[in-house]
């Protein structure tokens, strides 16, 4: 439509200075043909101007899609449950720098016997632990496994000095429970009296 109107604006101009020359001179012989093809070519050199300005249409650059693989979840080792059983794993380090976490300590322990009680003042037959680790006169080190019933008490007399550490829990899923005393070293001075409850382990002192 542009152009039409330009076409239209060439003609009306070209025809004016025609009629003027027309005044102060004889007219000059004009071939239409000749005209008609000016006009043409005008035309198309406008057209062609006016589709060099249009921006061209470029596609939007591509989304980028997440490549990141999500961090595996950190997942906690299963609680003993009802029924379990304590295995002794030959050779077994499932600690990754602890080779007596699954070791059963032997009958027979060389060392400064130690006396040991152990109180359930807890509602409930509990599961029980007791770890050894010991580094005088001998490195022997491992665990024994027990249950004590709900008000009962555990005296142990077959252990030696070193540092213990206990374990108890409620195998009941309802009123499930564990607790541990952290790590206390112990000699052959006294008696050692413990206290289990459904939030801790205590030494009596």
């Amino acid at each position: 439509m542009k152009c039409f109107s330009m076409l239209t604006q060439l003609l009306v101009i070209t025809l004016s200075l025609s009629a003027c020359g027309a005044q102060a001179a004889p007219p000059p012989t004009v071939n239409a043909v000749d005209v008609q093809n000016t006009m043409a070519a005008a035309a198309f050199t406008m057209i062609a101007e006016t589709q060099a300005a249009v921006p061209t249409a470029t596609p939007p650059p591509p989304t980028a899609t997440s490549t990141d693989t999500p961090a595996p979840t950190t997942t906690l080792p299963a609680l003993p449950s009802l029924g379990a059983t304590f295995t002794a794993a030959p050779n077994g380090n499932s600690s990754g720098g602890d080779p007596c976490i699954n070791k059963v300590l032997p009958a027979s322990l060389k060392g400064e016997p130690v006396k040991i009680r152990v109180n359930n003042s807890t509602q409930a037959d509990v599961s029980f632990t007791i770890y050894l680790n010991q580094t005088t006169p001998v490195v022997e080190c491992g665990y024994r496994a027990y249950t004590i019933a709900s008000g009962q008490s555990l005296i142990l007399n077959d252990l030696v000095e070193g540092c213990f550490t206990l374990w108890a829990w409620n195998p009941d899923p309802e009123d499930y429970f564990i607790v541990t005393n952290g790590t206390n070293c112990l000699d052959s001075a006294e008696p050692w009296i413990f206290d289990i409850s459904t939030g801790s382990i205590k030494l009596k002192t």
